[in-house]
């Protein structure tokens, strides 16, 4: 199965060993996004626009791909704080529709650069 690799520079560039995404045939995996902005590469402030941002990185990625966030069949959340946790489902409404993707939420000891939330997806694209 040929592979390819996703890139955009409306997503933060990768800050480490590993692409933004990666299409394997028709599933799509989008690595981990924190709340980067993309022109900037600074972490936004406070959970709110770092959730929004998370989902606006994976976004554009999905769509650089050519699919959306809609195609996401599993999503998965990692918060510093699980208290966030009805704050991330407030704002992931504005960016999922039913049906919604399976999702994992898991609450971590520490995040790259003190992020407070990040989240990867995996995608599959008719």
């Amino acid at each position: 199965m040929a592979r390819s690799i996703v890139s955009t520079p409306k997503a933060p560039a990768a800050i480490g060993t590993y692409s933004q995404a990666v299409r394997a045939g028709d599933t799509l995996y989008l690595s981990g996004q924190i709340g980067l902005d993309p022109q900037s590469g600074q972490l936004v402030d406070g959970i709110e626009n770092q959730i929004r941002r998370v989902f606006e990185n994976l976004k554009a990625v999905a769509e650089a791909a050519g699919g959306s966030l809609a195609d996401s069949v599993k999503l998965t959340v990692y918060l510093t704080d699980l208290a966030h946790f009805a704050r991330v489902n407030e704002i992931m409404s504005a960016y999922f529709e039913q049906p919604y993707p399976a999702r994992a939420a898991v609450g971590v000891a520490a995040l790259p650069r003190g992020a407070l939330i990040e989240a990867d997806a995996i995608l599959v694209l008719a």
